[in-house]
């Protein structure tokens, strides 16, 4: 079977490659933890933003940059590079806080989110941005992107890979299933993508939106290799791209690495909050939003 689910176990069929050591863990953890700082520091300078977003799919984003991905810091633009192809433009901010993590962007830089004449305006834009790959808007278009830059690095005879991270609202969109389909036809096996299933959208909870279940079996309807995980949990997260990363090859399956998020994940204060897909924060709240990041963090760290 092509599925699998990595929450509670090692992965049956011997793929997994590296072991998942609680230092890799816990550097993951920590990288997260920065994350999700940064992006509260951004979200803080608009008063508002994909706050929530950000705070979600930050163990993914600090996976992947610190972990998987193949790049250099100085030269973002090194032919040689893994390629990460944000599709969902509005979770900019997050991706930022990883480039920033990753060196990509100074630190100090995350001060000018949203902001006139910034290089980090609050949807990507990859004329704008060191390490962005792609410009995110209209939703649908980055696993298309995704496909067709895979097919030509392959034809170019580079080892790299390609990773295109989507959100569960982009499975409405029929564009991201041909992408898909195409995928599966070439063999795309240097392509990975991920999704962020946070069970919200712009026009509320996705199951009411549009029913998008049993998604995992619709990936794997299309012949991809496909696993779903906690993508709230460092563990299941680092195992899964393993056995991605396993599974790569210039001619193989796709795969796909279903993650299922919590919007707001580690800011209890924003976890339940009503209106969660575009967040308007109060003043005096975003540093007790910080205050209960770091307390969660610490005191995982220390149990």
């Amino acid at each position: 079977m092509p599925t699998e689910t990595v929450q509670d176990a090692a992965p049956q069929g011997g793929i997994l490659q590296t072991a998942v050591t609680p230092e890799r863990v816990d550097k993951i953890s920590a990288a997260a933890y920065r994350i999700r700082h940064h992006a509260l520091n951004m979200g803080e300078v608009q008063g508002q933003g994909y706050v929530g977003q950000a705070l979600g799919a930050a163990d993914m984003l600090a996976t992947v940059y610190g972990d998987q991905l193949n790049f250099h810091a100085e030269d973002p633009h090194w032919e040689g590079r893994d390629r990460f192809l944000l599709s969902t433009g509005h979770y900019a901010i997050g991706h930022y806080a990883a480039l920033a993590e990753a060196g990509i962007i100074p630190v100090g830089e995350l001060e000018t989110y949203g902001s006139d004449d910034s290089r980090l305006p609050m949807s990507g834009m990859s004329t704008y941005t060191p390490g962005m790959e792609i410009s995110g808007g209209s939703l649908g278009h980055g696993l298309t992107i995704a496909v067709g830059m895979a097919l030509g690095l392959r034809y170019q005879g580079s080892s790299a890979r390609v990773f295109n991270f989507l959100s569960d609202g982009e499975l409405d969109e029929g564009s991201t299933w041909e992408a898909a389909m195409g995928a599966h036809h070439h063999q795309l096996g240097n392509l990975t993508a991920m999704v962020d299933i946070n069970a919200l959208q712009a026009d509320g909870k996705t199951d009411t939106v549009l029913r998008t279940e049993p998604v995992t079996e619709k990936w794997e309807s299309f012949g991809w290799y496909t696993q779903r995980v906690d993508g709230n949990d460092v563990g299941a997260l680092l195992a899964a791209f393993d056995n991605a990363a396993a599974q790569a090859a210039a001619v193989g399956r796709p795969s796909v690495i279903l993650c299922d998020t919590k919007v707001g994940r580690g800011v209890p204060l924003l976890e339940d909050r009503e209106k969660a897909h575009f967040m308007r924060i109060e003043e005096h709240e975003w540093q007790i939003c910080r205050e209960q990041l770091t307390a969660g963090y610490e005191g995982k760290a220390s149990a």
